[in-house]
């Protein structure tokens, strides 16, 4: 506040204002107006040269009706060098339903602006992903499947049933990514399961009768040339075992 007064009105809701702008200074400017005689009873963090008993500028408020609406906003302000403020009013009334003050917030909108186009242009992808350096990556693959999967359903992984992960396996077989020696491990730790339960999976995918006769999934000396990864993969499982 720009100077000391004894009127009842700001000694009443000093704390109040005080607390707003506290909370939200220094973007927000609170003033405090005398509805009688339209001027400025008191300001906290202003944005303007005005000061107590400056004219408020508010018109007529004695036409209010007392069962009107008494707070209104958020509407938009524009000061003079061009800041754009969202504000706040609301009308204070005396023991007989007259207004005796308007309590008014207005916030610069500038920083929030400022910070939402910067948060937008990191979150926003600038450019298609560059294929030739990432076709022969089978951990982007296998991300793009699990990730894509998630997304999709709106799941996270820990919520995961097994339904979900023959999904997933299936996506994953079909991108070749089980083509890669060491895919397994990589899948499992991807969807937080242990190996054996990667390979339990997998080896019940297999036997699905849509997939019966898809050639990665048989095991026969064809596959197993074909799908190097799962087949090496399972063979030191089953000699672990």
């Amino acid at each position: 506040m720009t100077i000391e007064t004894p009127d009842p009105r700001v000694r009443t809701w000093t704390p109040v204002c005080r607390a707003v702008a506290l909370l939200l200074g220094p973007y927000a400017e609170v003033v405090l107006h005398d509805a009688a005689a339209d001027q400025v009873l008191a300001i906290w963090n202003p944005m303007t040269p005005r000061a107590p008993g400056d004219p408020s500028l508010l018109g007529e408020l004695d036409t209010l009706d007392p069962s009107a609406p008494d707070v209104f906003g958020p509407y938009e302000k524009l000061l003079p060098d061009g800041r754009r403020l969202s504000s706040v009013s609301a009308v204070l009334r005396d023991d007989a339903g007259r207004p005796s003050a308007v309590l008014c917030v207005n916030l610069d909108r500038g920083p929030l602006e400022h910070a939402a186009a910067l948060l937008a242009g990191f979150a926003a992808p600038t450019a298609p992903r560059p294929e030739t350096l990432f076709e022969r990556d089978w951990t982007e693959r296998m991300n793009d499947v699990i990730g894509g999967y998630v997304r999709a359903h709106g799941r996270p992984l820990e919520r995961f049933g097994r339904e979900d992960r023959l999904a997933v396996l299936r996506e994953l077989d079909q991108a070749g990514v089980f083509a890669v020696r060491r895919a397994v491990p990589a899948v499992a730790t991807a969807l937080r399961v242990s190996r054996s339960t990667a390979y339990t999976l997998l080896a019940e995918l297999k036997q699905a009768p849509e997939l019966k006769q898809a050639p990665e999934l048989k095991q026969t000396p064809e596959n197993q040339h074909r799908h190097p990864g799962v087949a090496a993969d399972a063979a030191a499982a089953a000699r672990r075992r």
